[in-house]
């Protein structure tokens, strides 16, 4: 970290502090307050830690008031419509786009690291066949520490750079065999000729019995989905994952505990939330109604899908995912899928309503994905599933750059103590 040019002046009690001021390269100032409490006496409180940076970051930007996201520097729009998913993993852990030698080179080792230990499929079979493929992963995730001892080690950097290629490999076959082991299909086995997203796709929807032919616009939109979702900087499951690192635990164990962070259906499962939305909307007939309801102050009904918490503007993925909505419905049409026509509608009421336009409630990334995994043909219970295997590159990027950094230290949040003060035991027959 550079040295602070500046200071902020903090009077307690008559006594005046200087805090440094750090000047990002894009951003709003961060006033520096490790020392404040060694000084002073007290701690800073901010609940949600939504006004306190914790950690130093080179790897992605976000303006939610100008509806900017950048990865090291891109806009996310442009690696969407450039890109593809695979590059972008490659620009997020390693700080710059690869060349053609280097992009084949690390396209092949995420290959060949796709398949999973064989005993893992005993493993999966411990579960329920009714448990939530979240949960499946979770767990899988998290036991892949005792699969491959070789990349536990944090201390060394080729064994953390083994996880991270590992866990970028792997985690299609897990989020695929978790969804197969529900629905009672037989694992499918990735294969080594196919791209990223038709791998998983076929992983999903293949079976024994015939063959399955990848169709391209939809395994182009599966790889915009995986990129557009890849990192989105300290985010709930983001901090998770750093916060497990800062102590020290193994790689798999921190994406696990991202995992677990990401169901929250305040988190990772807003897409879903959205298709159950349109699903209690039924009918093209009653989408007036539910307009009014999100309109009403008194009525605790929200609009799922629109506008975004820390995007104030447009969120910037939306525009590109919009794209992929409108390709995949026209390849597959929507026939006689209720949601699917009652998305299409709802999006055309809202974005022509003057009250959305003016609370800037626009159809953000959760809306348009929602409806092309539906549409693919995913349930919803697989769409946070989704959500983690494309977020998985992003965790290990900033536990990787975590682990590198020469101020990590365990985390450690104070409180603001709010019980009983000091009081001493009474024995049982006198209570």
């Amino acid at each position: 970290m550079a040295e602070a040019s500046k200071t902020a002046s903090l009077t307690i009690d008559g006594q005046t502090y200087e805090l440094p001021i750090h000047t990002p390269t894009v951003g709003p100032d961060v006033v520096d307050i490790r020392k404040l409490y060694g000084q002073a006496n007290v701690f800073t409180y901010d609940p949600g830690f939504t006004s306190t940076a914790a950690c130093d970051s080179e790897i992605t930007y976000i303006d939610g008031d100008a509806g900017i996201l950048l990865h090291r520097g891109y806009p996310i729009d442009q690696l969407a419509e450039k890109s593809h998913f695979l590059e972008v993993c490659y620009l997020l852990l390693y700080g710059e786009l690869p060349t053609a030698d280097q992009l084949e080179d690390f396209e092949h080792r995420v290959t060949q690291h796709t398949m999973l230990h064989e005993q893992m499929a005993f493993f999966f079979r411990g579960f329920r066949r009714d448990a939530h493929p979240m949960a499946v992963m979770v767990g899988v995730v998290g036991a892949m520490s005792a699969f491959y001892h070789d990349s536990t080690d944090i201390t060394d950097p080729w064994q953390r750079e083994v996880a991270s290629i590992r866990l970028i490999a792997k985690m299609p076959t897990i989020a695929a065999w978790a969804y197969k082991y529900t629905i009672g299909q037989p694992f499918v086995y990735p294969r080594n000729d196919l791209d990223y997203a038709s791998n998983f796709l076929r992983m999903c929807f293949s079976v024994p019995a015939e063959d399955y032919q990848v169709n391209p616009i939809l395994s182009r939109a599966m790889d915009r989905i995986f990129t557009l979702h890849a990192d989105h900087e300290q985010n709930a499951s983001t901090s998770t994952v750093r916060l497990a690192s800062s102590s020290g635990a193994n790689p798999f164990a921190c994406i696990a505990a991202g995992i677990a962070c990401l169901w929250g259906p305040a988190h990772g499962g807003a897409n879903q939330a959205c298709l159950e939305m349109l699903e209690e909307i039924g009918t093209v007939e009653r989408i007036p109604e539910f307009i009014a309801r999100a309109k009403d102050k008194n009525d605790p009904f929200r609009l799922m899908g629109f506008g975004h918490r820390v995007y104030k503007n447009f969120d910037p993925r939306a525009k590109v995912m919009k794209q992929s909505a409108d390709e995949v419905l026209e390849l597959l049409g929507i026939g006689d899928n209720p949601k699917l026509q009652v998305a299409k509608e709802l999006e055309k009421q809202a974005l022509n309503d003057p009250y959305f336009a003016e609370k800037k409630l626009f159809p953000n990334v959760d809306f348009y994905s929602g409806i092309i995994l539906e549409a693919m043909g995913f349930p919803t219970s697989m769409f946070t599933p989704i959500f983690a295997l494309a977020r998985t590159v992003g965790w290990i990027s900033q536990w990787k750059e975590q682990i590198s950094d020469p101020q990590l230290k365990i985390g450690r949040p104070r409180q603001l103590y709010q019980g009983m003060t000091e009081r001493d035991y009474i024995d049982v027959e006198n209570r």
